[in-house]
């Protein structure tokens, strides 16, 4: 008989190959981008129920968090929709099943999931479980020790790493061209393609308190 743990994790796989084959199959790169962020959230609950309660933080922040707002702040920049290939992707194709395929043969050599006689269960862990309490002091989850106390600098770094890419991406995206249309005082304004923030800025500063006037001439539209 299938226990209720087993009947999540099936649904949650289900649900990942759905999302896996919809996020392939659709060319509107906005809806690819909301599919990607529903991904990372199931995988998310899949390492949960796994009890992998730290990678699950990790991939509930980064995967369906802040990977989903810098990819949607791009879209602002690049649009949404997807050109049609002009070629076959038979070489892409190709390696994605080759890969996929070692790394398939790989998982059946690998020990079974939860066994207590796993090697990631007989170095450090047993340490953690019955020292954590003496060494750390009185916190119920074993695994805020591990990342907070244990593992501090590592997750540290990971953190600096995660920080340090989220501010060069918005750099880029702040630097770079402004969209179509843009909201300033107020209102909406339609300027030339590939005019940068200053451009704007200068060009408003230089209305001397008039209403803005579009940038390329088109007139505002609200």
């Amino acid at each position: 008989m299938i226990s209720p743990t087993e009947v999540v994790d099936i649904v949650l796989l289900i649900l990942l190959a759905v999302t896996g084959v919809a996020v392939i199959r659709t060319r509107n790169l906005f809806a690819a981008v909301m599919l990607a962020g529903i991904y990372s959230l199931v995988s998310a609950g899949l390492f949960v129920v796994m009890d992998a309660v730290d990678v699950a933080f990790t991939e509930a922040a980064v995967g369906a968090g802040i990977s989903t707002v810098l990819m949607l702040g791009t879209l602002a920049l690049v649009g949404y929709q997807e050109h049609e290939p002009r070629h076959t992707p038979l070489l892409p194709l190709f390696v994605v099943v080759l890969t996929g395929g070692i790394l398939v043969y790989g998982t059946t050599d690998m020990p079974p999931f939860g066994h207590p006689e796993n090697p990631a269960h007989q170095h450090v862990a047993p340490h953690y479980l019955e020292e954590s309490e003496h060494e750390v002091g009185h916190i119920p989850n074993v695994v805020t020790s591990v990342l907070a106390s244990y593992r501090g600098y590592d997750t540290m770094g990971e953190t600096a790493v995660v920080f340090t890419a989220m501010v060069g991406v918005l750099l880029l995206l702040s630097r770079g061209p402004l969209p179509r249309r843009v909201h300033h005082n107020g209102r909406w304004i339609t300027v030339r393609p590939g005019t940068t923030r200053e451009e704007l800025e200068a060009r408003m500063l230089a209305e001397s308190g008039d209403e803005p006037e579009p940038v390329d001439g088109e007139g505002a539209r609200g």
